[in-house]
């Protein structure tokens, strides 16, 4: 079976609802697919026309009158608010692997009145209401994907025309109160989070939609070993200040036990100061190492700008207390220090593997921001690598 590419829409609807983690974990645990790209939209009128018009499809396996509920839909949710004016979002996800796009339909059900209590996304998240004339009273896809890997094709192309002017990182987007100012802050769930299909994933985006915050940016991201180099440079004084006396301590032990003597005040001090840095520089290089794959001594200067082999799914978060309502449900650094509730006492195993990471400030967000370049366009990248220029 070849490889194919599969995308999921998640509708503005079930992203206002904080649906986004719970189809997210469906999708990667059930599918076993690959997540190769993820992009927020905030599509024009003319996207939603094209994207409406391609819906009407022959090789759909539902019926006729399934697919004109599909094309109304789109029209009228996809598009910008005609009272406001302001586009809305949607999430896209890619996926890639063999029979990928069965693999994503069969995840996500087809769209019927007979429920089954859950069986797959439309199930839970899904509505098709009748009157008893049969005329449709309430409709909601929850998520929107194509049927067959040809219409898969044509309109990830589709999406990927408009990715640039359409996509991003999303601005004017959210109606705020008189008097209020947003913030936006990153979040980065981490590499653990990937190493096998895992709702984890998933599931910390649950838990990040308790702060009332909106998603407004989203990329899948291989953070390369310069990126990190700058990513985490200011935590490289931090480690040299904050170690000393601790390797100090150790060494002053390690030298009492092996040699039998008792290591004077002083000179435990002296050991701080000549071993904490080399100990501060090889934590700095694990964890460097552990975001993007390589250790920066092991890795060439040619190659240091190279997608690291690390996955990891970057986020921005919009709203009012954006930084501090984030961190309050990540919890501290330390998952064993974390409140009952939080992410990194849930999900987090040490100081370093410990699940996500958020900008401490709205100063760091912008300065982290920069170095992910979460509104990059990777989409686009993608689809063009799998089918060739658009």
């Amino acid at each position: 079976m070849s490889q194919q590419l599969a995308y999921v829409i998640i509708t503005p609807y079930s992203l206002h609802k904080s649906r986004t983690g719970g189809i997210l974990s469906r999708l990667i645990t059930r599918t076993g697919l690959d997540l190769v790209g993820a992009r927020m939209f905030a599509p024009g009128a003319e996207l939603v026309q094209k994207y409406a018009e391609e819906t009407i499809s022959a090789n759909d396996p539902q019926d006729r009158r399934i697919q004109e509920h599909l094309y109304n839909y789109i029209r009228k949710n996809l598009s910008p608010d005609p009272k406001t004016g302001k586009k809305r979002r949607v999430m896209m996800l890619l996926f890639q692997g063999e029979d990928a796009v069965r693999k994503t339909r069969s995840v996500i059900g087809n769209i019927t009145t007979d429920r089954r209590g859950g069986e797959s996304i439309r199930d839970t998240y899904g509505d098709l209401i009748l009157d008893d004339n049969g005329e449709v009273k309430y409709f909601e896809p929850a998520v929107l994907a194509a049927p067959t890997p040809e219409e898969a094709e044509s309109k990830l192309k589709l999406w990927a025309k408009y990715s640039d002017a359409d996509g991003g990182v999303l601005e004017n987007v959210i109606t705020y109160n008189a008097g209020e100012t947003p913030q936006r802050t990153l979040v980065l769930i981490k590499p653990e989070n990937f190493r096998f299909p895992t709702g984890r994933p998933g599931n910390m985006i649950d838990f990040f939609s308790r702060t009332g915050l909106y998603i407004v940016a989203v990329k899948v991201h291989r953070m390369s070993v310069a990126q990190a180099l700058e990513f985490y440079g200011p935590v490289r004084e931090v480690l040299r200040a904050k170690l000393k006396d601790m390797v100090g301590a150790r060494a002053k032990a390690a030298v009492e036990k092996e040699l039998g003597v008792k290591v004077p005040t002083e000179l435990e001090a002296q050991f701080g100061e000549a071993l904490g840095p080399v100990f501060a520089e090889n934590q700095f290089e694990n964890i460097v190492k552990f975001m993007s794959g390589r250790a920066p001594s092991e890795t060439p200067m040619g190659e240091l700008n190279q997608p690291g082999s690390e996955k990891c799914i970057a986020l921005v978060y919009e709203g009012v207390e954006a930084v501090r309502k984030i961190r309050d449900v990540l919890g501290p650094t330390d998952p064993s220090k974390a409140p009952p509730g939080s992410i990194r006492r849930e999900f987090g195993q040490t100081v370093m593997v410990n699940a996500a990471h958020a900008s401490d400030s709205p100063e760091n967000a912008t300065r982290e921001m920069g170095i992910v370049k979460v509104g990059e366009n990777t989409f686009r990248q993608i689809v063009e690598k799998f089918y060739g220029k658009l």
